[in-house]
């Protein structure tokens, strides 16, 4: 297995955002990808489990430590122990995807289209300060507390961002009152 994990994706620790577009089974090792994923959206027939125990296997590509994250102790556990699958509305409920297609606001496109929309809207802002964002929520998911994921955070990548052109190119932009024209980040 690749050191990113399963799929290249369920334990990697990249600097982009990962969106999920769901759209039919993610069991297994489907579920572990969608688990390390930035965003998860679904469509309706979408469906979401863990069923290794039921083959007497285990997890093992990275899910089961993320999972308490992502749903909380007692719906990992529910996940974890007995395999049962979640339909899209209860992965939705249980905070295991951002939307479902055609519902959340999400307009009535498949949920593709969806995953594009969102890449677009987040393509949109600064490189650097989705770079910057994207890594503040993973120290703080890091266990290392908010003061040192804070300084980490500050001693790291956000200097990068403050020495940056995006950053003067977005003050500008909000002074003019114009829609900012972003580089690539060097980040």
């Amino acid at each position: 297995m690749p050191s990113s994990g399963f799929g290249g994706l369920s334990k990697r620790r990249g600097k982009k955002p990962v969106i999920a577009a769901v759209n039919g089974l993610a069991h297994g090792g489907g579920c572990e990808i969608v688990v390390n994923c930035d965003l998860v959206l679904a469509s309706p027939l979408a469906r979401f489990a863990l069923p290794e125990v039921k083959r007497g296997v285990a997890a093992m590509a990275g899910a089961l430590p993320r999972l308490g994250r992502v749903v909380g102790r007692m719906r990992a556990m529910e996940m974890a122990l007995t395999g049962r699958e979640l339909g899209a509305e209860e992965a939705r409920a249980w905070g295991l995807c951002n939307a479902i297609a055609g519902k959340d606001g999400a307009g009535n496109g498949g949920v593709v289209e969806m995953a594009i929309s969102w890449a677009k809207e987040i393509t949109a802002n600064s490189p650097d300060s989705v770079l910057v964002s994207k890594e503040g929520v993973e120290l703080g998911l890091d266990g290392i507390g908010v003061q040192e994921a804070t300084q980490r955070l500050i001693d790291g990548m956000a200097r990068g961002m403050e020495a940056g052109e995006n950053i003067k190119e977005g003050l500008r932009a909000f002074v003019e009152k114009r829609p900012p024209n972003w580089v690539s980040s060097k980040l």
